[in-house]
């Protein structure tokens, strides 16, 4: 007996998580792409919907590759062929169209044309996918094993430069005021030299968007060599920050060129960094909150008093 062929529609589609997630994967895969392969990942991405609707030979045509290259982009991403990319689009392309409202165009920047309006909505839109899809895709045994490493560590140091060093402070803080020892360096001499000092129960936590920041990369190479607990946040499993560590968390943020200051991805990373923090936190409660009460305590007081004013006489 014959047997029948399920054939789902891309609205049942949307449903399965290894289709929903085929953008996150491409963007992941970006750093390790060839060049022509990186121009099939940028039409893909740029409109999941008209790409899923393309022929093979269109879609080389217009990466000005060839099919074969297509093919190659599909198993770099995990896909076997090249029905099974456009099946994965056309249900990424739904799922998109279900959440409803009035969004911008998947991939587009802000141009300069943008009226003041349209900026905010991009802006909004992209952040809220940002978080959504990091969210989604968060490795929740990875996120626990960072969170068993930080909060049983005798001192954390954090890695970070530039929009992540901005990151790196807000976890340093979170973690000092719940009493753990904690450091955030943004220097490369003395990331290496809080590096060298590490060793078996310590951990080092390091934050590149890209992943391949040598400032961010170095500093925690440094630190596993001596033992210490390596933990890496990055948009970008495969890139070399993640290579260097023993857990890692990811975001899955879409920057694109205007935005190359790190808006998008500094939302998101923020994010993972306040799931690991209240993981952590979590851990011994009463003590934290016992530590977040002093500490807010502490500030409280270098507040000046409202000043009351009383309504001008007629």
């Amino acid at each position: 007996m014959a047997r029948q062929v399920s054939r789902r529609t891309p609205e049942e589609s949307s449903h399965d998580p290894a289709a929903v997630d085929v953008l996150k994967r491409i963007r992941g895969a970006l750093p390790d792409l060839a060049p022509s392969e990186r121009r099939v990942a940028d039409i893909v991405l740029a409109d999941p919907a008209q790409a899923a609707g393309l022929a093979i030979s269109a879609l080389a045509e217009r990466a000005a590759t060839s099919a074969a290259t297509v093919l190659r982009f599909c198993r770099a991403v995990g896909l076997t062929h090249y029905p099974q990319l456009r099946l994965a689009l056309a249900a990424a392309a739904a799922h998109e169209n279900a959440l409803g409202g009035d969004r911008p165009a998947l991939g587009t920047d802000i141009s300069a044309d943008d009226q003041l309006e349209d900026v905010v909505r991009k802006i909004i839109y992209n952040e809220v996918r940002a978080l959504e899809e990091s969210c989604a895709g968060i490795d929740i045994a990875e996120l626990g094993r960072a969170v068993d490493a930080v909060a049983g560590a005798r001192r954390i140091d954090i890695f970070g430069v530039g929009a992540s060093a901005f990151v790196g402070q807000d976890l340093q803080q979170k973690l000092h005021r719940i009493g753990l020892i904690a450091f955030i360096w943004t220097d490369v001499h003395a990331a290496l030299t809080a590096a060298a000092l590490l060793g078996p129960g310590d951990v080092a936590v390091a934050i590149s968007h890209s992943g391949e920041t040598p400032d961010a990369v170095e500093p925690l190479e440094a630190a596993r060599e001596l033992g210490a607990t390596t933990v890496a946040l990055t948009n970008f499993p495969r890139s070399s920050l993640a290579d260097g560590a023993d857990i890692v968390l990811t975001t899955c943020a879409r920057e694109t060129p205007f935005r190359s200051g790190a808006t998008v991805s500094r939302i998101a990373q923020l994010a993972v960094v306040d799931c690991l923090f209240v993981g952590v936190a979590q851990r011994s409660f009463d003590v934290t909150a016992t530590a977040l009460q002093r500490t807010y305590g502490a500030v409280q007081r270098r507040k000046r008093p409202p000043v009351r004013r009383t309504p001008s006489g007629g």
